[in-house]
Formats: C-alpha cells, sequence, structure tokens
C-alpha cells in the first residue's frame, strides 16, 4: 500500500513527530522512507552582499571582498550541509533501528519549491510532514512551508499535530465523506490504517438545510416589491422544507450507506457511521473536539470543487483547525456503479414495472445504464421519463416513441398546515416526521422507539411562564412565536451576521419541526452549539467572551430597543447614533464597550462614548495623514 513515504525534517518538534510516525507506517506497511532537509545558502549569499557595505575599510577592497565572499560562501555551504546532514542522522538512525529501507536528500534552495518539485518529479505514495516548523510561535495554526506544500502536491499528504509518544496516542479515525471520489479513497487509506494500527474507522457525513433559509432570510430585504414576487419566497421555502432538506439528509445518508458497502464488501469491516446537520467543517471540527480522534481523513477536494482547485474550503478550514493529525487524499476511488445505485437511487413502481418489460437477457444491461445515466445526471429517482432520456442517449432513434409526461411541482402544491398535525423527531440525526410516528427513519433508518414526540401545548405552556410569547414574522409571512427569555438569550450573540445566522436556523429548526413557539431551552441549545465553536475558534475575542454572559436591558425609554451587554445612558446612545449605521456604527460600540469594561465601568456615560469617539478619529486621522504624506510627490 505504502511502497514508500518522504518525510521532509526541520529539527522542530513537529518534524520529530512526523519522523516517530513515519516510522511506524514503514514497520507496518514495510516502506522506504525518504527524508529531506532544504537549505537555503543562496539566501545567505544574497544576505551577505547586501551587508558589505558595513564592513570595515580594509575589507571594501575589490579583490578582498571577492576573498571575503568566497570564504563566506564555503563556510555557509559548508554549514548548513551539515545541518542538514545532523537533522537527517536522527532519522536515519530511527530507521536502522528496525532495518528500515532509508535514503536522505539535502536538495539547496527555497524550502517549500524544492520539497513540491521533489514531491512531483518522484514516485512517493505518501508524504508525512509537521503541522508546524521551527518558526511557530503560541498562535500558530499552520506553517507557511506546510501550507504552500500541501496546495502544490496531488500525493496524499498526512499533516502531523500530534507530539504525544505513539505508544501514547488514542483515538480512533474518523472519515469526512461527502460522496467524492476523493473522500472514497480516503475511506480505503483509513480502513487499511484502522487495521494496521488497530483502530476504530468512522465515517462521518454533513448536510446542511440551514444555508438556503440564511440566505433567503438575508436577501428578502434587498429585492424590489417586483423581484419578490418573481422569486416566490413562500412557495421556494416550503419545496426546501419537503422536499429539499430530507432529500439532502437522504442523499448523505446514502453515501454514508456507500461507505458501510465498501467497508464491508472489500475490507469485511463493521464501519460506523454518523450524519450531522450544519456547515460541515464546522460539525466535523466540532466532533473532532469531542470525540478526539487519533487521524482525520478527508479528501483534499469535495465534491462540488473544480478538478484544478488546490483544495477544498472544508480540507482547508480542518487542516487549520482540528486537534489532530489530518491526512488530505488525493487519490480518487469510485464505488462500483451497482453499490453506488443500490444505496442512492429510488425506482418508483412504475419504471420498475417498464423495466419488466424488458427481454431478461438485457434487463441487467439497460438497468446498468440506466443507474448510470441518474447517477451522472444527479437524479436520486428513477421515472419513466429518466429511462426514456437514457435510452434516448444510448438509442436515439427511440425518441420519436417517448411519451409527453407533466409533472407537477411541489412549489405549486399547498401543504395541509393544523395545529392537529404531530410532530416526531429522531433522536439519531433530527428528522421531522408529520402525521404519524414511523416505523423506522427514511434518514438514517433509526427505529421507531428513537423517535419523541414533540409536544405543542407543552411548549406554548413553557413560553408563558418564560414572560409571555410575542409573534414574529419570518422573511416568507410564516409567524413564530419566541418566549421573552428565549429573545434574551438570542441578545447573547454579537450583533450583525452572527445574530442573524443563528436566528436563521433556530427559526429554520422550528419550522422543520412543526412547532411555531421558540421556548428557551430551544434557543439556547442552538445559540450554545454554534456561539461555543466561534468562542472556541477565537478564544481571544471580547465579543465572544461576551457569549454567556447574562444581557442587561435598558430601561424603557426612546432607547428602549437598543441592545447591549453593558449598560448605556440614554445620552451616550443617541450620541452613538450620530455614527453612521451599519458596520461603522457596530464597531464604534463594539469599541465603546470593550474600553469600558477595560476601565471597570458599570454604566457608558454620553462623556465617556464621546471620549473614545474622538479618540478613535483622532488615531485615524493620523494614520490617514502618515499615509498620504508618505505617498506625496513633491513638485
Amino acid at each position: 500500500m505504502l511502497k514508500k513515504i518522504y518525510v521532509p525534517v526541520d529539527n522542530s518538534d513537529y518534524s520529530d513527530a512526523s519522523i516517530a510516525l513515519a516510522v511506524e507506517f514503514a514497520r507496518k506497511f514495510g516502506s522506504h522512507l525518504v527524508g529531506s532537509h532544504v537549505y537555503a545558502a543562496k539566501m545567505h549569499d544574497v544576505r551577505f552582499k547586501q551587508m558589505e557595505y558595513t564592513l570595515p575599510e580594509e575589507y571594501q577592497d575589490e579583490v578582498e571582498l571577492e576573498k571575503q565572499r568566497r570564504i563566506h560562501d564555503t563556510l555557509i555551504t559548508m554549514g548548513l550541509q551539515l545541518i542538514s546532514d545532523s537533522y537527517l542522522e536522527v532519522m536515519k538512525q530511527k530507521c536502522a533501528a528496525f532495518d528500515i529501507p532509508f535514503e536522505a536528500k539535502m536538495p539547496e534552495g527555497k524550502h517549500f519549491i524544492k520539497l513540491v518539485e521533489d514531491i512531483q518529479d518522484s514516485d512517493y505514495d505518501m508524504v508525512i510532514m509537521g503541522a508546524l516548523g521551527m518558526g511557530a510561535v503560541k498562535d500558530s495554526l499552520i506553517g507557511g512551508v506546510c501550507e504552500r506544500v500541501v496546495r502544490r502536491v496531488t500525493t496524499d499528504t498526512l499533516v502531523v499535530r500530534n507530539l504525544e509518544p505513539i505508544e501514547e496516542q488514542n483515538g480512533n479515525i474518523l472519515v469526512g465523506i461527502d460522496g467524492s471520489p476523493e473522500s472514497f479513497a480516503g475511506l480505503k487509506t483509513a480502513l487499511h490504517l484502522g487495521q494496521a494500527f488497530n483502530k476504530q474507522v468512522e465515517a462521518v457525513g454533513v448536510y446542511d438545510p440551514y444555508l438556503h433559509y440564511i440566505v433567503f432570510n438575508s436577501v428578502v430585504n434587498v429585492l424590489t416589491e417586483r423581484a419578490a414576487r418573481t422569486f416566490r419566497f413562500k412557495e421556494q421555502e416550503q419545496l426546501h422544507e419537503d422536499v429539499i432538506d430530507t432529500g439532502l439528509a437522504k442523499i448523505y445518508q446514502s453515501h454514508l450507506e456507500v461507505s458501510r458497502a465498501i467497508a464491508k464488501d472489500e475490507h469485511d469491516y463493521a464501519l460506523k457511521i454518523t450524519l450531522l446537520d450544519g456547515k460541515g467543517y464546522e460539525k466535523i471540527l466540532q466532533y473532532a473536539r469531542k470525540t478526539g480522534p487519533w487521524l482525520l481523513v478527508l479528501g483534499r477536494i469535495g465534491v462540488h470543487s473544480e478538478q484544478d482547485m488546490d483544495i477544498g474550503s472544508n480540507a482547508e478550514n480542518l487542516l487549520r483547525l482540528a486537534p489532530c493529525n489530518v491526512l488530505l487524499s488525493s487519490q480518487r476511488y469510485f464505488p462500483q456503479i451497482d453499490v453506488k445505485a443500490e444505496e442512492t437511487l429510488v425506482w418508483t413502481q412504475e419504471a420498475l414495472d417498464r423495466m419488466a418489460k424488458a427481454p431478461p437477457l438485457v434487463r441487467g444491461i439497460a438497468k446498468t445504464a440506466v443507474h448510470r445515466f441518474a447517477i451522472e445526471r444527479g437524479h436520486s429517482v428513477i421515472t419513466e421519463s429518466v429511462i426514456d432520456k437514457a435510452m434516448e442517449a444510448i438509442m436515439p432513434a427511440r425518441s420519436s416513441e417517448k411519451l409527453t409526461r407533466v409533472a407537477k411541482t411541489l412549489a405549486e402544491q399547498k401543504l395541509l398546515e393544523s395545529e392537529s398535525v404531530e410532530t416526531y423527531i429522531c433522536g439519531e440525526c433530527g428528522y421531522a416526521a408529520h402525521a404519524q410516528e414511523p416505523v423506522h427513519c427514511p434518514v438514517c433508518s433509526s427505529p421507531t422507539e428513537r423517535f419523541h414526540k414533540v409536544d405543542k401545548s407543552a411548549l406554548e405552556h413553557i413560553a408563558v411562564d418564560e414572560g409571555g410569547a410575542a409573534e414574529e414574522e419570518t422573511f416568507d409571512g410564516v409567524r413564530l412565536k419566541w418566549s421573552e427569555q428565549a429573545k434574551k438569550a438570542l441578545r447573547r450573540v454579537p450583533r450583525g451576521y452572527m445574530r442573524r445566522n443563528v436566528k436563521a436556523r433556530i427559526e429554520k429548526s422550528a419550522r422543520s419541526q412543526k412547532t411555531g413557539t421558540i421556548t428557551n431551552a430551544f434557543a439556547t441549545q442552538i445559540i450554545d452549539e454554534n456561539m461555543g465553536e466561534a468562542a472556541a475558534v477565537r478564544e481571544d475575542a471580547p465579543e465572544l467572551r461576551a457569549v454567556g454572559a447574562s444581557a442587561r436591558t435598558q430601561p424603557e425609554s426612546a432607547t428602549a430597543h437598543f441592545e447591549s451587554l453593558v449598560e448605556w445612558t440614554e445620552a451616550a446612545v443617541e450620541r452613538l447614533h450620530l455614527v453612521p449605521g451599519g458596520f461603522m456604527r457596530n464597531i464604534t460600540q463594539t469599541r465603546i464597550e470593550q474600553r469600558a469594561q477595560e476601565a471597570g465601568l458599570e454604566k457608558v456615560t454620553l462623556d465617556f462614548a464621546a471620549r473614545v469617539i474622538e479618540n478613535g478619529r483622532s488615531l485615524a486621522n493620523e494614520v490617514l495623514g502618515r499615509y498620504y504624506q508618505g505617498n506625496s510627490v513633491e513638485e
């Protein structure tokens, strides 16, 4: 599997961890290891020439300068080669202890350029390198050399973050599955590694039912009335809630089922699968922090990426933020068409009847052709129309025999909305079933006992106990009730896009579950899930540190709806409102509140707010003045 492994070294802790891991890989798979350290002698030569003017006068003679240059070049080259040799000697000795074939390389030049050239010109099966190097500091997420190499090579690359000794490293292998050939190839690699290192392998898929709602909610206020009528938000949202959201869940669940089939059929392994809902990299990151995996395996690019893309956005974010080793898979693997079709395609009864009329001799071939046609074009349901199109692609002469079929669109149908409609939520994947309790979940196949019924009347009573409920209208005219405590909980979220997105997620979840009342517990769960993750990513952000703190309310006045985490006098609020609305006002308010907290003030007064605003203006003027002065041209 892994005949030759390439390991860039630089004497850092991450480099040592990479060597140790590569040695373990070589022991398991009988691999040949190649260690490489790049030294930059020419860079030192340039620096020396730049500093020649600082040499004493007796060295300024041209002949003497040339002599000094030769001496410097020789010493630097020899010294850097000795350093490189020392770095590689460590790896050489570790390989020798286990009779592992080893090759040392010491190219001269720019670090990442030489590494990329070597990887591209060689037949390495994997690259193992540290996430950070010698230049790492406290807030470093990924080293410059590592990131540049990862973006430029198409060899599977394992980026090492875990610095613990190999024997002390626990956790399973987590694989992100999105249906792309790269993710399926990563799964196969993970299964090999899991068997070799006795690690459990788990496949995780993530679908996002919230994105379209957030987008609709944001765009509705900028469209003209005519454009809004044309776009038909209400019908669009109904379409998503009734078909697309559930369809997305089924599609990603089917990717996981295909993964399980691959593990069972090709590796005789019972694969654990998990389906999550939300933003791809965020949910995988949360799950990784919760479960503490040894290795996270991802496709270098995703199912929606172009083939010439260097790295997908989910993979890039997880490469920076994941708390474990990350393996980026660049290989591609296509599941057998019958396996994929069995898990992802559904045939209507009419289509099955149509296929049954085909002669037995060609029925199997025809079915395979229809499967391939449907999968290539993104169909999840095979109807007679799909069969016609598939047959037309194979035999154009059949086009004259096709019958015209007119499909009714779901956007034109009326969904029966009634307070009597009962909702059942799957405790495994969150799927919402209406009207009757399912025998099993259509998404994750959980049994009926995993469903719990939503008690709408109980929610309304809870809302009354939480200070009463006030109705709000969503962007497409649906009315939802928010309890007073739920609204207070939402005010904990920083203003701007964060609060808008979290509110949209809460509304979307309530609508999916057909619950017209949003309680504090319902809202808080979603708020904590989203904002807690943001705070973990940016622990130093003052606006996120404030999440979880009790929001202070303003006294009833002309500024009663002004939202803040600290108390403001009415005069101070009026002064703030003189700042242009939007981004400028938001950032000014944040700055004032930060200064107030630093000064230990319990209330923002007019004098304090005015002083902070003036200081900010003075600083901006000073910076701009320097900029213009530095860029002015004298006549």
